[in-house]
């Protein structure tokens, strides 16, 4: 296993996912990739939405700084990459562009509007991505 993508967030369930993936980091001798992604508003056909003002991209820049000091006290380094979009979507482009074997995203139990909606990044990843996934509880 070369390299693994993290989907991070600063919640606990994205706290445990970055734990598991520097668990299996190290014992693999993979390569980290963690991405931290700002969310759109929904846009039209030609034209993607704006980004959430509630969730700025500079809000996910601290959240990937925090990753780093929580990685820098396991010894490690990764490849730290800020994204905008569709949140299940940039995890797996990237995870495609990075050429991963695995993408690690944690989850938590949706409330009856997110099932509603459909909105589980985790279940996105899921569905999408051309690896394997692994969802952390």
């Amino acid at each position: 296993m070369d390299t693994i993508v993290v989907g991070y967030d600063e919640t606990e369930p994205a706290d445990r996912a970055l734990t598991r993936a520097i668990e299996l980091a190290k014992a693999f001798g993979s390569r980290l990739v963690v991405t931290s992604v700002a969310p759109v508003l929904a846009g039209t056909l030609k034209s993607p939405g704006a980004v959430d003002p509630t969730d700025p991209p500079e809000r996910h820049a601290k959240e990937l700084e925090h990753a780093r000091s929580v990685l820098e006290k396991h010894g490690l380094e990764a490849e730290l990459v800020p994204a905008v979009g569709e949140p299940a979507e940039a995890i797996v482009q990237l995870a495609e562009e990075r050429k991963a074997d695995l993408i690690v995203v944690g989850t938590r139990e949706p409330n009856i509007l997110m099932r509603l909606l459909g909105q589980s990044v985790s279940e996105g990843v899921a569905h999408r991505a051309h690896c394997d996934v692994l969802i952390v509880h």
